[in-house]
C-alpha cells in the first residue's frame, strides 16, 4: 500500500532528477536530508550493494514508529523490489503475512510475527531461512501508515479502477469500516488507505494484487515533470514516516540507486505472484473460537518464483524493415476489419447485458455492454444480492451509474457493471463506460488492436492485460477490466471488448 506507493514516487522522484548532473546532485542531497530525519535502521543481514549492480530492496509496511518498540508494532505487507539496468521492467514480489515460518528463536508463527519479535534484522533472517535462501537484501524501507493518507493528498489523490462494492461496518465486525463503491474513481486520504488495507472478505494475496495495482494507477497518472516539481513536498512526508538502512542515509549509497533508476524510469511495474496455499482455519480447543488461518507454500514452487523474479526481462528486439506487399482493395477492407473474434472460454448471454443496461435509468450516455462473457462470469445484482458485499451495506451499486469529477472538478458520467466469477478468490471483473474522454487509466496504451471492425487499446502490466478499452465514434471510453490478479486470459479480454454492443432502450 503506502510503502509501494511511496517507493514508485522515490524511484520515478530520482530518475526526474536526473535530467541534469546539477539537478541529479541538488535531488540527492534533498533525499538525504529527508531520509535522516529518522534514525537509520540497524541490521546484520543488509548486503551494501556494488557500483552498477542489481539491487534488491526489502519494503516494509508497518505502523511502527522510529524510538518504539518492535514488540508493539504490525507489518501489513512485505514488498522485495528488484532493480536491474538490463531489465526492461521493475520486478516486484509480495511475501504473504500469513505465511507458515519457523521464526528463529521463536518457533512456528505466521511470517509477519518475526518483525514483531525482533524488527526488519529478524524479518529477513526469517524470510533466508523459510522461504529464499538465496535472498540478499541490499536496501530497507520500512513505511509506517501515518504518511499514506498525506502522500495520496499531495499528489491530488488517485484515479483507481475499483473492481467490486468494499463494505464494512464495524457495528458488525471487528474489522475497520469502509465503503468504496465500485468503478472508476478518485480515492483520497483514508478512503485510498481503507481500500489498499481492506481484507475483511480477500486473502493476503488478493489484497497484495490490488496494492499493486494501485501503486501502478499512481504510476501511470502522476508522471515524472510533476513529481519532480512536487519533489520537496513528497521527500518531507516520506522521510517523516520512514525508516532506512544506513546505506540509504550516504551520498553514495543514494547515487548508486540512482544510477538504476534513471535506467528504470520508463520501465513497467512487473508483479511475481506468491505460490500460496491457504490451509483451512483451525478452531480454538478452549475457547471454540476460530483461529487465524495460515498459508503455506512448497519450496520448489518458491524456488521457480523467485527465480523468475531475479531474472532481467528482455527488451524486445527492434524487427527488421521488410518490403511492403502489395495489398488489393478488397483485402484492404477486410483487414481493416481485422479478425474475427476468438470465442475461446467466452460465452454469449445478451440478454444478461441488456438487463444491466435497462437498470440505468437515469444515465444520460449511450450504454454498450459486451455481448460475450467470461464463461463462469454471472453479473452482479443488487435485487439478487448474489455478489456479497457485508451486513448493512444497503442496496442499489450493482449496476452503478455515477459521476465522475475530473482532476479539476469538471463531471463525466459514468456506469459500472461488475462481474464475479469466484468472490472467494475476489474474482471479480468491470465493464466500465464514461463520457471522460482522457481518463488517466488510458492514456498510455501497450498497443492496438483492430478485432472484428473495433479498434481496441491494450494495457498490460507483466504481459498480462489489465484494461482493453474502446473509444466510440462519439469521443466516448469504454473498457473491460481483469481480475486484481489478472486471471482471464489476454484472448478472453480481447474478446470481450471486440464484442462490445449499443444497448437498445
Amino acid at each position: 500500500m503506502a510503502w509501494r506507493f511511496v517507493l514508485a514516487g522515490v524511484l520515478i522522484t530520482a530518475a526526474a532528477a536526473g535530467t541534469t548532473a546539477v539537478a541529479g546532485l541538488l535531488q540527492v542531497k534533498d533525499l538525504a536530508d529527508a531520509l535522516s530525519i529518522q534514525r537509520p535502521i540497524q541490521s546484520d543481514q543488509i548486503q551494501l550493494p556494488s557500483p552498477g549492480k542489481p539491487q534488491t530492496i526489502l519494503i516494509i509496511g508497518s505502523d511502527h514508529r522510529a524510538g518504539e518498540a518492535f514488540r508493539d508494532s504490525n507489518t501489513d505487507t512485505m514488498l522485495l523490489v528488484r532493480l536491474n539496468s538490463h531489465s526492461s521492467t521493475i520486478n516486484v514480489l509480495s511475501i504473504p503475512r500469513d505465511l507458515q515460518v519457523t521464526i528463529p528463536g521463536f518457533g512456528s508463527a505466521k511470517i509477519n510475527s518475526a518483525y514483531q519479535d525482533g524488527g526488519p534484522n529478524l524479518l529477513i533472517k526469517t524470510i533466508r531461512q523459510n522461504v529464499f535462501p538465496t535472498l540478499r537484501v541490499n536496501h530497507i524501507v520500512d513505511v509506517n501508515f501515518g504518511g499514506f493518507t498525506d502522500l495520496v493528498n499531495a499528489i491530488g489523490c488517485v484515479y483507481s479502477d475499483v473492481d467490486h462494492r468494499y463494505y464494512n461496518n464495524t457495528l458488525y465486525t471487528n474489522y475497520s469500516s469502509i465503503d468504496v463503491q465500485p468503478g472508476y474513481q478518485k480515492l483520497c486520504g483514508t478512503q485510498a488507505l481503507e481500500f489498499v488495507r481492506f481484507r475483511h472478505t480477500d486473502s493476503d494475496i488478493t489484497r497484495n494484487a490490488r496494492q499493486q495495482d494501485f501503486v501502478r494507477w499512481a504510476k501511470d497518472q502522476y508522471g515524472v515533470d510533476r513529481l519532480f516539481n512536487n519533489r520537496i513536498r513528497l521527500l518531507r512526508i516520506f522521510g517523516k514516516h520512514a525508516q532506512t538502512d544506513k546505506g540509504l542515509h550516504s551520498t553514495d549509497g543514494l547515487i548508486n540507486l540512482f544510477n538504476l533508476v534513471l535506467n528504470a524510469a520508463g520501465n513497467t511495474i512487473r508483479q511475481f505472484q506468491f505460490p500460496a496455499v491457504f490451509e483451512p482455519c483451525s478452531s480454538g480447543t478452549t475457547t471454540g473460537t476460530t483461529q487465524a488461518c495460515f498459508v503455506t507454500s512448497d519450496s520448489s514452487a518458491e524456488h521457480a518464483v523467485f527465480s523468475r523474479f531475479m531474472t532481467p526481462t528482455p527488451r524486445p528486439k527492434a524487427q527488421p524493415r521488410t518490403a511492403t506487399p502489395r495489398i488489393s482493395s478488397a483485402s484492404k477492407r477486410k483487414l481493416s476489419k481485422g479478425p474475427r473474434i476468438n470465442t475461446r472460454g467466452l460465452a454469449s448471454n445478451p440478454a444478461a447485458g441488456q438487463a444491466q443496461a435497462a437498470a440505468l435509468t437515469k444515465l444520460k450516455m449511450p450504454v454498450y455492454y459486451p455481448r460475450l462473457l467470461q464463461s463462469q462470469a454471472t453479473y452482479c445484482v443488487s435485487t439478487a444480492e448474489n455478489c456479497p458485499v457485508g451486513e448493512g451495506a444497503g442496496a442499489g451499486f450493482y449496476p452503478r451509474e455515477y459521476v465522475i469529477r475530473g482532476p479539476h472538478g469538471a463531471p463525466y458520467q459514468a456506469y459500472r457493471m461488475t462481474l464475479s466469477i469466484n468472490p472467494v478468490l475476489g474474482q471479480y471483473y468491470g465493464v466500465q463506460g464514461t463520457t471522460w474522454n482522457s481518463p488517466p487509466l488510458l492514456a498510455s496504451p501497450s498497443g492496438t488492436k483492430v478485432v472484428s471492425g473495433k479498434k481496441l487499446y491494450l494495457y498490460a502490466d507483466g504481459g498480462r492485460l489489465t484494461n482493453v478499452a474502446w473509444k466510440s465514434p462519439r469521443g466516448y471510453w469504454y473498457w473491460i477490466s481483469n481480475t486484481l490478479q489478472s486471471t482471464i486470459t489476454n484472448t478472453q479480454m480481447v474478446g470481450m471488448a471486440a464484442s462490445f454492443t449499443l444497448a437498445t432502450h
